[in-house]
């Protein structure tokens, strides 16, 4: 796997030595002439943040449309700032990028050999948009400042809708879909689902505030932001509980898995002998210690996690599974190529499978949707990709850890909400909504915005720890 990465690293900076002297980056010379004698551009990382910080500030709050207007402005904004910079630094490039051209590639032959073209070649540009998007955020999330600025106004909209959905809890909320099983002991429970409209995609919303606000405890400076970020912690966490969400349940537990054992690894160090060599087993025996108890001694969790077991017993898991049969239908009828990227395809599609009276509007899981919209080699660049990112955040944790660097709680938030967001997307796909995708790309972006050659750590760990 090393050498795989250290190829790719590679591949990364040739390609970029070659867009220092081709004749296509020469061409856009006027743009850069103009980029140093305009008063807008003197001003674009800032104007950057100012996007980037309007989108997560108001993205639970708006419509999808109007997401994706500020998401076309931060194109934009790219775009500039990319035509009218000086040529890249090969030793800049993330590996990550080798694997996402790969992924964009392979989506952009899916749409040209998918049967319904027009359809696919919607959803392509789709997905490039939030690349663009991601690229946006990457440079911009490199600055240690603007990075906190954009968490931080991520966790602020994210405490505004848990608080409503708290107000949704003790004050009632009519349920807008069939959310629970009618027959089960559950059918009279309260699913708080705030200002996202459904309780599936406000707890996929919130996962990634609860590693970030856990992190923001040790990253921010004072006592004072230190106990708000406490108390969003714990607002946050709650507020997934309450949406009855199963799939949001299990995210939450992997994501708060995944934030301990990496702050108990940062840690360890500064600990004596003893916790160093029982802080492991003891943070795994009981953490699972207290979920048991917690799916024991509480009825309403007791009774949802069974639901989880229930099979065709249960509404929710009947339905999804129907869904997954025709999907599965579909992936074999075109197994290499899928039948293209968006939303707009699988609705063309599915229906020519589907179960009667089981209409869906996606796959119900993000790894089918891969396989169904991209075939076997677009899923297995969605696996790379994902390799990838936790590999390269890893080796730059140990780095961090080496350097006592506050920012390195960021990284260990990050990677915690990718977790928590990739367990969620097994049994869903709220994922691709703009609101949680965004999120997704940002959890990238933050990973890959810590980037540095291995030629430049102090130790050099990436080999030892990759083979």
């Amino acid at each position: 796997m090393s050498l795989v990465l250290q190829k790719l690293a590679y591949i990364q900076q040739s390609a970029a030595e070659w867009v220092r002297h081709s004749l296509l980056w020469k061409a856009f010379n006027p743009f850069r002439h103009w980029r140093q004698y305009s008063a807008l551009m003197q001003w674009g990382t800032e104007l950057s943040v100012c996007l980037l910080v309007a989108l997560f500030a108001v993205a639970p709050f708006v419509s999808t449309t109007q997401i994706g207007l500020l998401q076309i402005a931060c194109a934009g904004i790219w775009l500039l700032l990319t035509l009218s910079e000086d040529a890249p630094q090969p030793k800049k490039i993330s590996p990550v990028y080798a694997v996402l051209t790969l992924y964009w590639v392979w989506a952009g032959i899916a749409t040209i050999l998918s049967p319904v073209k027009r359809e696919a070649f919607s959803g392509l540009v789709e997905l490039t948009l939030y690349l663009i998007v991601f690229a946006l955020m990457e440079r911009t999330l490199r600055s240690p400042q603007w990075r906190t600025w954009i968490i931080t106004t991520y966790l602020f909209a994210a405490f505004i809708v848990t608080l409503f959905g708290f107000s949704q809890w003790f004050f009632g909320a009519p349920p807008l879909a069939t959310w629970v099983d009618q027959e089960s002991s559950l059918a009279n429970t309260t699913r708080v689902y705030s200002y996202l409209g459904n309780p599936n995609l406000a707890a996929a919303y919130l996962i990634p505030a609860v590693p970030l606000s856990l992190s923001a405890i040790f990253a921010w400076p004072h006592w004072g932001p230190k106990l708000l970020a406490a108390v969003m912690f714990v607002a946050n966490a709650v507020c997934i509980v309450l949406t009855f969400s199963r799939g949001g349940w299990i995210a939450l537990v992997l994501s708060l898995a995944i934030s301990a054992l990496l702050l108990l690894y940062w840690v360890l160090p500064q600990l004596p002998t003893f916790w160093q060599k029982w802080a492991f087993p003891i943070l795994l025996g009981g953490g699972g210690a207290i979920l048991l108890v917690g799916v024991i001694a509480v009825p309403p969790l007791r009774d949802r996690v069974l639901s989880i077991f229930a099979s065709r017993k249960d509404s929710s898991n009947n339905f999804r599974i129907n869904v997954w049969e025709a999907v599965k239908e579909m992936i074999r009828a075109r197994p290499l190529t899928g039948i293209g990227p968006g939303h707009d395809t699988f609705n063309k599609i599915y229906p020519l499978y589907q179960r009667p009276k089981f209409s869906a509007l996606s796959a119900y899981s993000i790894y089918l949707e891969h396989l169904v919209e991209f075939g076997i080699f677009g899923f297995t660049c969605f696996i790379a990709l994902i390799v990838t990112v936790f590999q390269q955040g890893w080796v730059q944790i140990q780095r961090m850890r080496q350097e006592q660097l506050v920012q390195g709680f960021w990284l260990i938030a990050a990677l915690s909400g990718m977790g928590g967001l990739l367990a969620h997307g097994t049994v869903d796909t709220v994922w691709y909504r703009p609101q949680v995708f965004t999120l997704w790309w940002l959890m990238v972006a933050i990973v890959t915005s810590y980037f540095v050659p291995t030629s430049k750590l102090k130790s050099d760990p990436y080999d030892a720890l990759l083979d």
